[in-house]
């Protein structure tokens, strides 16, 4: 049968009888001795201000003591290792960063190393992974945080993983991170799809995911999110050709390095899987890791006849329900990409006669003061 967990008065108790009994083998031992150590246990500790601790996994007792000690949350780290050693409790010290409350006994502090996480003093670091990250990418954020412990020994697919800030206690591993985010996903994605919208053309969850990741990687605006995803699934409706260039990137480096450069014709025409100018419906497999609002969107697009989207040169797009209204954004777009050439060369211009003109007054006044100088 199991034994109860003692109280801290118990504890207390059991220590100091066992101590007493032994004063009084030794003779001489009265009841003060009792009365002192119980005073001390629960007497205010030394700090006059919070104390962070850290714990390793794995370190003796005596040790644990001294980094209390070293800390300044404790005088006497001897009677604390030997009141908790006495006790049996020399295993049940968890370890972590540890904020330690100003002034907090011997036994407070006991009471908040047996606790661990449930005491809500260990310290919370925190990962911040962004919204349309690859896979590879955030791995390589988790693989990098020095807060983490282990090697990364699990695998993700593209899109697995939920992008979100994340709290860990120092020393937990970077599998158990991963897992979290894996969940947090599949969490989420389950809450979504069960309140999706009527007559999507997706059939499972995982379809929902992909174009998630493709809405995600064309627009970085929230207003714009939900009619991206209208135009996407108003093409899916009718079996047009997404005609999405972040698939196409996407199908250039699988992921594994960023595109610096433009897509060229030649990429448009990329016999791949991956390449929605060439094949219909989703690419394969989803391109980055979607947020919960590209989610949303993807199971939740607004009502709309548009088809096509174009980038505006102000960081949105314009949207068009066909193709005679979209060619004419496209051609608004080229003149706002011309005008902001000519205006950016006409500023490097500006500059540069601007420093021209600096460089001819310096030059006239060294030829000044030469001047003066050989005259006199």
């Amino acid at each position: 049968m199991p034994r109860e967990p003692k109280s801290g008065k118990k504890l207390l108790g059991e220590v100091l009888l066992l101590l007493l009994f032994s004063c009084l083998v030794a003779g001489g031992a009265t009841l003060k001795v009792r009365s002192d150590i119980e005073t001390l246990w629960n007497a205010s500790g030394p700090a006059r201000e919070e104390r962070l601790v850290r714990i390793p996994s794995g370190t003796p007792l005596n040790e644990v003591a001294l980094l209390l000690a070293y800390a300044g949350a404790l005088k006497e780290p001897e009677i604390f290792s030997l009141i908790v050693r006495l006790d049996g409790k020399a295993n049940g010290i968890k370890a972590g960063e540890y904020r330690l409350p100003p002034q907090a006994s011997m036994a407070e502090i006991l009471q908040i190393l047996e606790q661990g996480q449930a005491s809500g003093k260990i310290i919370q670091h925190r990962i911040v992974i962004p919204e349309g990250l690859t896979t590879r990418q955030v791995l390589a954020r988790v693989a990098s945080d020095p807060n983490l412990e282990g090697e990364i020994t699990l695998t993700f697919s593209e899109g697995e993983l939920l992008p979100e800030t994340y709290f860990f206690p120092r020393g937990t591993t970077r599998d158990a991170v991963l897992l979290r985010m894996q969940e947090s996903m599949q969490e989420t994605l389950a809450e979504l799809w069960q309140s999706r919208a009527d007559n999507l053309p997706l059939t499972r969850p995982r379809e929902a995911v992909i174009l998630a990741s493709i809405i995600e990687s064309e627009t970085g605006l929230a207003s714009e999110r939900a009619q991206v995803a209208s135009v996407f699934i108003n093409r899916l409706r009718r079996g047009v050709r997404l005609q999405s260039d972040p698939t196409v990137s996407y199908a250039i480096t699988q992921g594994q390095f960023i595109l610096d450069r433009a897509l060229t014709r030649a990429d448009l025409g990329l016999d791949h899987p991956y390449n929605t100018y060439k094949n219909k419906g989703l690419p394969p497999g989803a391109i980055v890791n979607a947020g919960r609002a590209a989610l949303q969107a993807a199971v939740n697009p607004a009502e709309t006849d548009y088809y096509y989207f174009v980038a505006d040169g102000e960081g949105g797009h314009r949207f068009a329900s066909n193709l005679i209204d979209h060619n004419r954004n496209v051609a608004a777009y080229r003149a706002a990409l011309e005008a902001e050439k000519r205006s950016a060369a006409a500023r490097s211009q500006a500059v540069e006669k601007e420093r021209a003109t600096e460089a001819l007054r310096e030059a006239v006044e060294r030829s000044e003061q030469d001047r003066k100088g050989t005259a006199e």
